[in-house]
C-alpha cells in the first residue's frame, strides 16, 4: 500500500505544495512546529533516509537546500533547522523548520494555522524559489 506521502505526490491526498521536480516534492507540514515548517521527499517511495542510493540523497539534500533558503527568505526566523526523524511515515523524509528557540525543533509544541494561513506561507516560499 502506498504511504500517505506517495498519495500527497500522486494527488490523491491535497497539500500545500512549495516544490516539485521529477524526483523531489516539498510541501508544509500540516502539523506545524513553526509556519513554515516543510517537508521535503523523494518521489521513490523508500522507507529509510539512508536506504536511499547515494545519488538520490545527495540530491535530495541540494533540494532541500534550496527550499531552506527559500523558506528562510519568505519566514522571519534566526535559521533554518533540519531534522530527520521517520518513525510516522515508511517514506524518507526530511523536516526544514523555521527556528527562533530550540522549542522550535522539539515536536511537542505545535503551531496551529488556518488554511488561508497555510496557503499564505506556501505562496510566500514558492516566491523565493
Amino acid at each position: 500500500m502506498a504511504s500517505i506521502f506517495t498519495k500527497i505526490i500522486n494527488g490523491e491526498i491535497p497539500c500545500y505544495k512549495i516544490a516539485e521536480t521529477d524526483k523531489f516534492f516539498a510541501f508544509l507540514d500540516i502539523n506545524p512546529n513553526a509556519k513554515g515548517h516543510t517537508l521535503c521527499i523523494p518521489k521513490q517511495e523508500v522507507d529509510k533516509l539512508f536506504d536511499l542510493d547515494d545519488d538520490i540523497y545527495l540530491e535530495l539534500m541540494a533540494f532541500s537546500k534550496s527550499v531552506a533558503h527559500a523558506i528562510k527568505k519568505a519566514v522571519p526566523c534566526k535559521r533554518i533547522g533540519m531534522t530527520v526523524i521517520g518513525l510516522e511515515v515508511p517514506h524518507a523524509h526530511v523536516h526544514l523548520i523555521p527556528l527562533n528557540t530550540m522549542e522550535d525543533a522539539r515536536f511537542l509544541s505545535k503551531e496551529k494555522l488556518t488554511d488561508e494561513q497555510f496557503k499564505e506561507i506556501a505562496s510566500a516560499i514558492k516566491a523565493h524559489l
